[in-house]
């Protein structure tokens, strides 16, 4: 693929072959340079040496919810490991099991192989009730402060029929913000959490309002949390929280939808996304992506990088004139 931008000269380069409907790709951080990348069906698998491993890090395909060859928004979702993984040897995957409901759940790596976890040794930490078979959020990411965020989608069908997403009791259409390292039976509450101790409100939850937060991440330079929200209809969006946040953002699903109140007549409420692209042009599905902070790229540095899952194309986000503008970095062949 070749870029379609006046001022980036971007290419995608092939880093491996032989993958089954990949759905995330993490690093460990241990200096191995491993990269390990999630298959949909429940495989963990691993990249080393610029080769992939034939024999899988992981198999938990009889536990994780058959998924439809057609296309199908369940399965294994997410992958992310702690701080300090070399020394403690475990990681955390974000999955749908067998009944359909999002399970989150620590696994160790075997003494004697270090490309081996075990499949027995699955700590269920948290299990989330899933009323449909779509908007499963999946992302699992470690946050500066050292805790676990997780994102959640607002239980699928459409338009969000049981309020998930504006429901103080309900864990769907959240942003999760757990402690999973300092509890090793289970999980704490951080303290600073915005609802901790609360008896009206899940103390998990971190921010409100959110209909299918698929990928999100963490700018590594300024902690601020970059958010991919997949739309209903209209637009999808992006929103952007401080690092300075105190939490209890409500960024207005499903009153709002992007920029706009989605039903005529409404009265705006939550926090306004930063970004917005509409339908029109065929992108449909936003993936968020990652702030930039490589030295390959200078132009590219600084830019948060995200594309569309149905259209391929990604672009680059970048602060300009009190606003935000979108260049186009990738454009698929035969795509308009």
């Amino acid at each position: 693929f070749t870029a379609i931008a006046q001022s980036q000269q971007v290419q995608l380069t092939a880093i491996a072959t032989g993958l089954s409907r990949p759905v995330d790709i993490q690093q460990p951080g241990d200096g191995s340079n491993r990269i390990f990348v999630l298959e949909q069906e429940g495989l963990v698998r691993v990249i080393q040496d610029g080769a992939l491993n034939p024999q899988p890090v992981l198999d938990i395909r009889d536990r994780v919810t058959r998924i439809n060859s057609g296309g199908d928004e369940r399965g294994l979702l997410g992958l992310a490991f702690p701080p300090d993984f070399k020394a403690k040897q475990y990681f955390y995957l974000n999955y749908t099991n067998r009944s359909g409901n999002t399970t989150i759940s620590r696994f160790h790596m075997t003494a004697a192989d270090a490309n081996t976890a075990e499949a027995g040794s699955e700590k269920i930490l948290l299990t989330i009730n899933q009323p449909f078979t779509n908007h499963n959020g999946g992302q699992l990411q470690f946050g500066p402060d050292g805790y676990l965020y997780i994102g959640m989608g607002d239980g699928g069908s459409g338009n969000d029929p049981f309020g998930h997403a504006q429901s103080p009791r309900s864990l769907l259409g959240k942003m999760l913000r757990i402690d999973v390292e300092s509890n090793s039976a289970a999980y704490a509450i951080p303290p600073s959490n915005p609802f901790a101790g609360s008896l009206l409100t899940f103390p998990e939850i971190w921010a409100t309002g959110l209909r299918n937060p698929w990928r999100f991440s963490f700018d590594r330079a300024t902690g601020n949390l970059w958010i991919g929200d997949v739309g209903q209809g209209r637009a999808e969006e992006i929103d952007l929280q401080p690092a300075s946040s105190k939490g209890g953002e409500n960024y207005g699903w499903n009153n709002m939808e992007g920029m706009q109140c989605r039903m005529a007549g409404c009265t705006p409420s939550g926090i306004r996304p930063i970004f917005e692209y509409t339908r029109e042009s065929g992108d449909i599905s936003i993936t968020g992506g990652y702030v930039y902070r490589g030295s390959i790229s200078p132009t590219l540095r600084g830019l948060y990088i995200f594309g569309d899952y149905v259209s391929g194309r990604i672009w680059a986000l970048r602060e300009e004139n009190g606003g935000w503008a979108r260049e186009l970095l990738i454009r698929p062949p035969n795509f308009r």
